[in-house]
């Protein structure tokens, strides 16, 4: 988990996070949330195959993410990453121990606990891109591992032999340009289980 929001020199996550429309405090309580969400989906032992489970999602202000988890914001940036840090151990947790058959929803389809583990890595490494470029901070995600989310959920994009994976995995989402191609505009990832 990267660790760069308690740095005594930035403000308590106040900056905006691109696309500019969340703060970097919102923006990291929508990661937490992310992870928590996909670690619950892979929970129950009949899960709901065309839904999230039925907790009760609220946003503050028109606009905003639409979360279950939201961090005091009086415990500051220390206690945000806590937050998060819980969040990613309930995710990683959840996978490591989900039966291989276990499926849970997403808006993009169904998937197995590792597709959940590669869309956790997602959240991260783009929400993680978000919040270093709203703090002014230079941050890059492991290319090993990028390599890897990218073979398992975009099976569409070039090949991380024939690109840097980081950078790929940014235009994969939308986030970045990749030479030789158009930036996209819309996408999705491929969470089918693959057994």
């Amino acid at each position: 988990m990267p660790h760069f929001c308690v740095s005594p020199t930035h403000s308590p996550l106040t900056g905006t996070c691109p696309p500019g429309l969340w703060s970097c405090w919102e923006t990291a309580e929508h990661l937490a949330d992310d992870l928590f969400s996909y670690a619950a989906q892979l929970g129950p032992r009949v899960p709901p195959a065309d839904t999230h489970l039925p907790f009760v999602w609220r946003k503050q202000a028109p606009g905003k993410p639409a979360n279950v988890i939201f961090a005091e914001r009086e415990s500051g940036p220390t206690g945000m990453v806590q937050v998060l840090e819980a969040c990613g151990a309930l995710h990683v947790a959840m996978v490591r121990t989900a039966s291989p058959q276990a499926r849970a929803f997403h808006t993009f389809g169904t998937t197995d606990p590792e597709g959940s583990a590669a869309m956790g890595l997602v959240e991260l490494f783009a929400h993680a891109e978000d919040l270093a470029l709203g703090l002014g901070l230079n941050w890059q995600a492991p290319g090993a591992i990028c390599a890897r989310v990218l073979k398992r959920l975009f099976p569409d994009v070039p090949a991380a032999d024939d690109t840097d994976p980081w950078p790929t995995l940014l235009w994969a989402t939308g986030r970045g340009d990749l030479p030789g191609r158009e930036r996209r505009t819309g996408w999705r990832w491929d969470s089918a289980p693959r057994s």
